[in-house]
């Protein structure tokens, strides 16, 4: 199992978003350690952990440390399970980055998926959604 540093380089969300991403779509497990420890508030958010719940839903993953502020998470995927799913952030935090977890994964599975999320599409540091729209759906 790949265990990866959380607290690398800038300490935030991206790290976590990105290692999901790249679990779903190469199969293979990681743990991680000091979840956005370069942050105000570390450990994962409602965001984070939307997204951490997204991927671990579209790929029936075995998960621990899911929960927030949590500052270690391990998960495991299975496959990727095209399908309607619905992801609610809870708070405005920024669905674009719960988008960028999951779609890579859901553009290579075995069919077509409807994603609806709820949550804040026009955050600081995070894509717009008409950026995100304009990228990757088509109209």
């Amino acid at each position: 199992m790949i265990t990866i540093d959380g607290s690398f380089g800038e300490g935030g969300g991206q790290i976590l978003r990105t290692a999901l991403a790249l679990s779903l779509v190469t199969g293979k497990p990681f743990r991680i350690e000091n979840i956005r420890a370069g942050r105000k508030n570390p450990g994962l958010l409602r965001q984070h952990l939307t997204a951490v719940n997204a991927a671990a839903e579209i790929s029936r993953a075995e998960v621990t440390g899911a929960a927030i502020g949590s500052r270690e998470l391990t998960f495991a995927p299975g496959s990727v399970v095209a399908g309607n799913y619905a992801f609610a952030v809870g708070t405005a935090g920024s669905t674009t980055l719960v988008l960028q977890t999951v779609l890579p994964a859901l553009l290579i599975a075995s069919g077509k998926s409807k994603v609806i999320l709820e949550g804040g599409t026009h955050n600081p540091f995070a894509p717009p959604f008409d950026f995100s729209r304009r990228l990757f759906c088509r109209s």
